[in-house]
């Protein structure tokens, strides 16, 4: 049975290096690892509590879903004027309440290694959320500005090998947990 990964970018750009970092995880996945890219962030109504009730928006539902079918979620969002992306926030702000979010398995990767602040305030909202930081997981990655796509990340030997390196220390990670009594 195949690891299942949920990826999220909490960047809504067409060309956003944390979208390339987070699409080349899938092309360099080993067959037992299953990467599901998520990308219905920029389609989230704003956070509003009047509308998480017991049938919160279609497209609520359906992030839910993802990460409730989820082993593991690795999160990769830009830093906007030293913080987290505003569209990214709100998405997480979508899982407070879910039942699917506490306890899930989470990876970083920054691809912006001068951009410390948002990643500090991510890793602060998580640990809230009661996500299950992996810290031998965290990934950060000099990517922005590049130009490079997923196929030239996965294709340059320097981001490439670190990058696998990444993600089959969270697979190990998530099935030592599936493992432990």
């Amino acid at each position: 049975m195949a690891t299942k990964i949920l990826t999220i970018s909490g960047s809504l750009r067409a060309a956003s290096s944390n979208s390339a970092v987070l699409e080349a995880v899938g092309l360099l996945a080993p067959s037992e690892i299953e990467i599901v890219r998520y990308a219905g962030l920029g389609s989230l109504p704003h956070f509003n509590p009047d509308l998480d009730t017991d049938a919160p928006p279609a497209s609520v539902i359906e992030l839910r879903q993802l990460v409730g079918a989820s082993d593991g979620i690795i999160f990769s969002s830009p830093e906007y004027a030293h913080g987290i992306a505003g569209s990214f926030k709100n998405g997480l702000d979508w899982l407070v309440r879910s039942l699917e979010f506490p306890g899930k398995p989470v990876a970083l990767i920054n691809a912006a290694p001068r951009a410390s602040h948002a990643e500090a305030q991510t890793r602060e909202i998580l640990r809230t959320m009661s996500a299950r930081l992996v810290d031998e997981a965290m990934l950060t990655l000099p990517v922005q500005g590049s130009g490079l796509d997923a196929h030239g990340i996965a294709a340059t030997k320097t981001l490439a090998a670190p990058l696998s390196e990444m993600l089959q220390r969270f697979a190990a990670a998530i099935e030592g947990q599936a493992e432990s009594p």
